[in-house]
């Protein structure tokens, strides 16, 4: 099965950073034509600007891209909610939707990773937090429950009673976390949830009774990876 649901939003995201930033280019540009007096400085500063620019977006293109998951079609799995690779596995306490108790399993965006975020089951959202903080390397998990975070927590359509959270955690770069989902909003497994920009962090919230499919080290597709299974 392939999740459609919020298809493009992230390249419009990275189309309009582009025209912005184009927009700064032009106005560089117009200032330097009206204040380099030597037609050969011009010349130099309009290919720098222009290089740098190329590059950025170039950069941008790779950043915002934003693939269809091929979404597995069994009910009792759980599939990654992000691209990354996971570097924490263990259980944790969670009370502002799990309630207590549950599984965790962390994964890290780098900048080259897609930074479009998926739902990892089926369910009616249950919860949005906002929650400020700072913005630490988000290569170091043990600080990252200090960032500037989104939780969003899911009551799943699947298994009744059963919830499963995801805390979406800014880094040093990523600055901008943006949910395309609110309260009481129906998801099917793997439809897009929101966008972090740049590099960033991901926990997915587990019951104690799922069973962890993936590795320390592993790297993983949002909306496709098999990450736990339900018993």
């Amino acid at each position: 099965m392939c999740a459609v649901k919020h298809a493009g939003r992230a390249r419009q995201d990275g189309i309009r950073l582009l025209l912005g930033s184009l927009g700064l280019v032009v106005l560089v540009l117009g200032a330097g034509a009206l204040s380099i007096v030597h037609a050969s400085a011009f010349k130099v500063l309009a290919w720098v600007v222009a290089g740098l620019w190329v590059l950025f977006a170039g950069f941008c293109l790779n950043f915002f891209r934003d693939p269809n998951p091929v979404v597995p079609a069994s009910p009792d799995v759980i599939v990654a909610p992000a691209y990354g690779k996971v570097d924490v596995i263990d259980e944790t306490t969670e009370n502002e939707f799990m309630g207590g108790p549950c599984r965790r399993v962390s994964t890290f965006l780098s900048v080259f990773d897609v930074h479009v975020q998926y739902a990892p089951a089926a369910g009616k959202v249950g919860l949005v937090k906002y929650r400020p903080g700072k913005f630490f390397n988000a290569m170091k998990s043990e600080l990252s429950s200090q960032n500037e975070n989104v939780l969003i927590g899911f009551a799943s359509l699947e298994r009744p009673g059963e919830k499963i959270a995801i805390r979406l955690i800014a880094g040093m770069i990523a600055r901008r976390i943006v949910p395309w989902i609110g309260l009481e909003d129906v998801v099917g497994q793997g439809d897009r949830t929101s966008l972090i920009r740049f590099g960033s962090r991901v926990d997915l919230y587990l019951p104690l009774s799922a069973t962890i499919q993936v590795r320390l080290g592993d790297r993983v597709k949002g909306g496709e990876t098999v990450v736990a299974t339900r018993t």
